[in-house]
């Protein structure tokens, strides 16, 4: 699909700039994703409806910033995020993408560590955004656990429940788990999470420089991160290994990665039903 001529003239108005050529890049199936060329250099942009996710593109920027604010991993440059229409865009630095290696996987596990270093007062963070399309609370509070059932687990079960994708027995169950939950894992200070980390949402460019891309942050355990960064693999040895030189994980972290990935797994239940649900109950049933 072509970019309409609304967000064309937009884009050449506010940059004083001629696009001389627009081609498609895969973007998922939430935007439209497009290689950029214009007089000023080779740029990503991505377009979505404003009506259907109003002010995400504004989550992500700041998003971006905050995570460049650390000077621990980078992250692509914002040039303009624009609303016309009925349309949002949001114009990236072009990446050219090369391969991931050993040098490059532990470069990210080390830099992705000494961020999760950036704390808060509270778990959360001072502004709702967007986990995949659908919205992500962040109200704040004192504890992990308290902001993982509130705003992560009970919103997703309740959706699921009301989708007919999961049973009024399977919300008793997440019930169940959330009276355990504080007892499964040791608190630490809130530490700031990328909060989508599945293998999609990190770059290596062509000398080998990772990127982190579409964050959803917010401030909580670290050990989240960790477990998406497993839920549909993409992260080698190596990854892990300078992750844990630079910030050691709590022990037993290995056995609570399904707990923190259930929030995930929900997400897609909610978007995709089917086989997610069945993960759902497998991995719970690891708790209760």
């Amino acid at each position: 699909m072509a970019i309409s001529a609304g967000v064309i003239n937009d884009i050449e108005g506010k940059l004083n700039t001629h696009i001389k050529n627009v081609s498609p890049v895969g973007g998922g199936d939430i935007n439209q994703a497009c290689h950029l060329q214009t007089a000023l250099g080779n740029f990503f942009i991505k377009i979505n409806s404003l009506h259907k996710f109003p002010g995400m593109f504004k989550s992500e920027e700041r998003g971006l910033a905050i995570i460049r604010k650390t000077n621990t991993t980078a992250v692509p440059e914002v040039v303009l995020q624009g609303d016309t229409g009925d349309e949002s865009y949001l114009i990236l630095q072009w990446i050219e993408a090369g391969r991931c290696d050993i040098i490059s996987s532990k470069k990210l596990g080390r830099q992705l560590a000494s961020m999760h270093y950036y704390t808060a007062a509270q778990f959360g963070f001072d502004a709702d955004n967007y986990m995949g399309s659908l919205h992500q609370c962040n109200k704040q509070h004192n504890s992990w656990a308290q902001l993982f059932i509130e705003e992560r687990l009970q919103p997703m079960v309740k959706m699921a429940v009301d989708k007919r994708e999961l049973t009024p027995t399977d919300m008793y169950r997440f019930d169940e788990l959330y009276k355990r939950l504080p007892d499964l894992f040791t608190e630490e200070p809130p530490a700031l999470l990328h909060g989508d980390l599945w293998r999609g949402n990190y770059l290596v460019d062509t000398n080998g420089k990772p990127y982190l891309i579409d964050p959803a942050v917010s401030y909580g355990n670290r050990e989240f991160d960790i477990a998406m960064t497993t839920l549909f693999g993409g992260f080698d040895r190596a990854f892990y290994e300078a992750y844990n030189q630079e910030f050691p994980l709590q022990p037993g972290w290995q056995q609570r990665l399904k707990l923190w990935n259930l929030y995930p797994l929900l997400v897609h239940v909610n978007l995709f039903g089917g086989v997610y649900a069945k993960q759902v109950r497998v991995s719970l049933s690891a708790f209760i």
